[in-house]
């Protein structure tokens, strides 16, 4: 239906603005990291060495509450819609026309335990409250990293899954805090890909932090996923290559440790959101 088929529709409803404000940068027109002072701000509190539970999981659940609307104004689908409004009882002119997402769309929340099961459930809950509930699901996934004698990481493993059906037209979603390698994010959309029926509409990575590393593997080895996060991290670049616009240099900018950590970052999310340090 179109916004002129009602001769009240306003026209500035028609057809609106899908994206956020970003940060600008030369990774690619699939990644989209938030340039904004809201939310930087309270992950800045989030990250501080001082910050304890519970604030930990408060912010964490108030940043995604966040990241899934920007997710749902720039990838989810959208239908020109008319309600007749309660004022229709004493005026033709009760009844609002515009744009607003498609309800009827199919989302998959992927819990990737242990950092991503309280995103993911945010995630989950915020889509069931924008989408019709029976289309929504959320499915469980264990990804670990693994690593050699000196801790370094040397890759990632797919372990024990709860899946409940296909992804044939779904956006499925990736809520996992800390993009550090991109190792698990990676070989979890594998997976989805390879072994789990359907053909999704689009997989989209919903992070805090990311890193140049895992923006390079997740853009060279899925190039069709999309991915959003409120934070880039590449403090291990030298001083010159911070000076440029992200992906400019992207061969030379770095955001991990030794141990593939990310920095400046903020500890391990898995760990401070679980109280769990082994």
């Amino acid at each position: 239906m179109s916004e002129h088929s009602y001769p009240f529709a306003d026209a500035c409803y028609g057809h609106l603005s899908t994206r956020e404000g970003e940060l600008e940068h030369a990774y690619g027109p699939q990644v989209h990291i938030l340039a904004d002072p809201f939310l930087l701000t309270h992950l800045a509190f989030l990250c501080a060495e001082t910050t304890q539970q519970p604030a930990i999981n408060e912010v964490v659940r108030d940043q995604y509450r966040y990241l899934i609307k920007a997710v749902l104004n720039g990838e989810f689908p959208r239908v020109v819609k008319r309600v007749t409004t309660r004022m229709a009882a004493v005026s033709e002119r009760g009844t609002w026309v515009g744009e607003v997402l498609e309800t009827q769309q199919r989302a998959v929340s992927v819990n990737i335990m242990r950092a991503g099961t309280l995103p993911s459930q945010v995630c989950y809950d915020f889509l069931n409250k924008t989408l019709d509930p029976k289309l929504v699901r959320q499915d469980h996934v264990v990804m670990s990293r693994v690593t050699d004698d000196a801790g370094h990481v040397t890759g990632s493993r797919f372990g024990d899954s709860k899946i409940g059906g296909d992804v044939d037209g779904a956006m499925v979603l990736f809520p996992d805090p800390m993009g550090a390698t991109g190792g698990s994010l990676a070989e979890a959309l594998r997976y989805y890909k390879d072994k789990v029926p359907g053909r999704a509409r689009k997989y989209v990575c919903v992070n805090l932090i990311v890193t140049p590393e895992y923006l390079r593997r997740i853009t060279s080895e899925h190039p069709d996923v999309v991915i959003y996060a409120v934070r880039l991290d590449r403090g291990a670049s030298s001083p010159e290559v911070l000076r440029e616009k992200p992906g400019v240099r992207w061969a030379e900018e770095s955001g991990l440790t030794e141990k593939q950590y990310i920095v400046p970052g903020g500890g391990g999310f898995g760990e401070i959101m679980n109280n769990a340090y082994c």
